[in-house]
């Protein structure tokens, strides 16, 4: 196998997610700067490896089955971690619904791909520009949410919990736009006996 630098960056992300734990529940005060900066480096690999391979014309079978696995492995993490710092309150139910839709939609939406790429239909689920908004609205949040401390006046777990609302929203509308486009397909396939 080829590791091509977008690879090797793909697997660092992968390799930082036990890294972003231990450093998550440090006791020590500077826990939070360390485990924003490790996520923001993880989120930067993730837009470097893309261009990287896009740039260099370095694709490969395994970088693109890799790609998203990091990403939501190093996502899913994340959002457990948040929902572990706010325990069986009021506001830990809060923080586990859009924790818990945005989860649920990954793994939807993964399985909806492998299964239309055994149809040969994989263009279908491609990724649209409002999953990159969804992406990029759910990395502001996870980035603040983590970070938790306000930063020049701004409350940044506030905000945070209102852009992970907006990231579960926005959730659910892509999804909902990947079961629509997906579904003539499926139901062509259902009817044919496939």
């Amino acid at each position: 196998m080829n590791f091509t630098i977008p690879t090797i960056l793909t697997l660092l992300r992968i390799v930082l997610i036990p890294v972003f734990v231990v450093f998550y529940y440090l006791p020590v005060e500077w826990a939070h700067l360390a485990t924003t900066i490790i996520f923001a480096s993880a989120a930067v690999t993730d837009w470097l490896d893309g261009y990287l391979a896009r740039r260099l014309q370095a694709h490969s079978s395994f970088g693109a089955f890799l790609d998203p696995v990091a990403d939501k492995l190093m996502v899913a993490t994340a959002l457990v971690l948040i929902v572990d710092s706010n325990p069986t309150t009021f506001s830990g139910f809060w923080m586990a619904l859009p924790a818990a839709i945005i989860i649920g939609r990954e793994i939807t939406i993964s399985a909806l791909r492998e299964w239309m790429a055994e149809l040969g239909a994989t263009a279908t689920v491609a990724v649209s520009m409002l999953g990159k908004i969804k992406t990029t609205a759910q990395m502001a949040a996870l980035l603040l949410l983590i970070y938790q401390e306000p930063l020049a006046g701004l409350p940044t777990a506030l905000v945070g919990f209102a852009l992970l609302y907006v990231a579960a929203a926005l959730t659910l509308w892509s999804m909902v736009m990947y079961m629509r486009s997906a579904w003539p397909v499926l139901v062509a396939r259902e009817g044919s006996g496939l």
